[in-house]
């Protein structure tokens, strides 16, 4: 974040702007978006939407003012919490394989980033994109340590920021980390199982509702045709 863009930092509070930002960190490496060109894009959208209601619709003084307030508040949610949430499952499925293979790599290795190059560099994901940059930014002067406390910054879960924490511990104290992985591996499998098991017991509702709105009606028009039919018929 530049301070020298003054425009941005007098037309948003630096709170908003600092919370967008971290949020907009959260999307991914892939994502070209920053915190300044959402907020510009949102606060533009807005005024372009309250315009349009207000000149197209009857009560458009009325509707215009709410809609623009639902959008501008709503499309935070919809443009970011939701991608970072649905990222966030994303990364903790693929953590699973990456660290598996990390943990195989180490035993063998020994060492953490040379073990951690092998793995991101030979399994596609974007978890494993996100290594590889951590890891670019060794080239750039940046230490081990300081490239894992960035990626945290970009994780939005949890259960990998703290193995990120571990592999932090394990490069500045040298300690061996292969079985507090495994500990870490065995919580995201059960948390995923969990997930899985919700969703099943999800489908008997799911199921009922689209009985409710498919079935009933067609059985309905069934079992009433032949009255329907009589009464078409004269």
């Amino acid at each position: 974040m530049q301070k020298d863009r003054h425009f941005a930092y007098k037309l948003y509070p630096e709170k908003t702007i600092k919370r967008i930002d971290s949020k907009v960190k959260l999307v991914g490496v892939e994502e070209e978006m920053d915190a300044f060109t959402f907020l510009n894009v949102r606060f533009g959208t807005s005024i372009l939407l309250f315009l349009l209601i207000l000149f197209l619709f009857d009560y458009g003084y009325i509707l215009a003012p709410i809609s623009t307030i639902f959008f501008y508040y709503g499309s935070e949610k919809f443009a970011l919490d939701l991608k970072i949430k649905k990222r966030a499952k994303k990364l903790e499925d693929e953590a699973i394989f990456f660290f598996e293979i990390l943990c195989l790599t180490l035993e063998s290795n020994k060492h953490l980033k040379g073990s951690l190059e092998l793995t991101s560099q030979n399994i596609e994901g974007e978890l494993s994109n996100e290594f590889k940059k951590t890891l670019s930014y060794l080239k750039l002067g940046k230490s081990f340590t300081e490239s894992l406390i960035m990626m945290k910054e970009r994780i939005p879960s949890d259960s990998i920021n703290n193995m990120l924490l571990n592999l932090t511990e394990s490069s500045v104290f040298g300690n061996n980390i292969t079985e507090t992985l495994n500990n870490q591996l065995d919580y995201l499998r059960e948390k995923k199982l969990l997930g899985i098991k919700a969703e099943i017991n999800k489908l008997p509702t799911k199921i009922s509702v689209l009985s409710v709105l498919f079935f009933i009606p067609i059985m309905l028009l069934i079992i009433l045709s032949p009255v329907l039919l009589d009464f078409l018929m004269g």
